[in-house]
């Protein structure tokens, strides 16, 4: 987000902040994932609560009397603070609703180690539904009952991941909001990162890293990004040798196979 709605993002943030401690944060985080499904499927509504020329106070008196009898008291607050700030668009209201509801969702394992471990579970379940088409089908499939593949990833998860990493992957499944499952599942992973104040970087190699090896690495990239950085492990045979590395939208390629492919670019050229 850019301009006026990156400082309406730091007030709301700053605002669930506050309420978190004294809020029930499983119960805030699935009502506002359901906040974020209203504005995602009333187009009107959620145009007429992004307009910036709009009145605050009608906008969170219309809010307040949508949702008042449904939802906690903190979810209220919170989605009157959503929209009686101002955005650039609408859709950056519905991304900073859905990001206050994962922010809501992990203030349970808030906490380093914790949510690096959250982290861990994102990353390997999106690589297991990577490497395995029929699962992939079967969570993605149109047409299916929202409740069909709710519960076929509760009886997948259930017992084996923390209860907000099988929140984000159920809600992943069965809100895609545009995004495919792989890249929900990265996105989510990215707002637990942001949240626990460091990047991810995604390490793709032939062969596993020893723990030294894991630790120099994250010390260095840490250095180069200036912030504290989860590494996410993938083996990957064909990259040949080397590493490739992604933060963000920044790739690293020292691989053997990435070095072949620029110098095919190069001479196709």
């Amino acid at each position: 987000m850019r301009g006026i709605s990156r400082s309406s993002l730091e007030d709301v943030t700053a605002r669930l902040d506050a309420i978190l401690p004294s809020a029930n944060a499983v119960t805030l985080g699935h009502e506002l994932f359901e906040v974020v499904d209203l504005l995602q499927r009333e187009h009107p509504l959620r145009r007429w609560l992004a307009d910036p020329a709009g009145d605050p106070n009608a906008k969170s008196e219309l809010t307040s009397q949508l949702l008042e009898t449904k939802v906690s008291p903190s979810t209220v607050i919170v989605a009157g603070d959503l929209v009686r700030n101002k955005w650039s668009t609408s859709r950056d209201l519905v991304e900073a609703a859905e990001r206050m509801a994962v922010f809501a969702t992990v203030a349970s394992v808030e906490g380093a180690q914790r949510l690096g471990e959250l982290e861990d579970e994102l990353f390997r379940f999106g690589r297991v539904v990577a490497a395995e088409p029929q699962l992939r089908a079967a969570l993605t499939q149109e047409g299916v009952a929202v409740e069909h593949k709710r519960t076929l990833v509760e009886n997948l998860l259930s017992g084996k991941v923390s209860g907000a990493t099988l929140v984000l992957v159920t809600e992943a499944v069965t809100r895609p909001r545009g995004r495919t499952l792989e890249q929900s599942i990265d996105h989510f992973g990215q707002l637990v990162a942001e949240r626990a104040k460091r990047y991810i970087a995604v390490v793709r190699t032939a062969v596993p890293l020893s723990e030294t090896q894991q630790t120099r690495l994250r010390e260095t990239l840490t250095r180069l990004y200036d912030r504290a950085i989860h590494l996410n492990i993938e083996i990957a045979p064909d990259v040949v040798g080397g590493l490739s590395i992604r933060v963000g939208d920044e790739v690293i390629d020292g691989t053997i196979a990435g070095r072949l492919a620029e110098v095919r670019r190069r001479l196709a050229r």
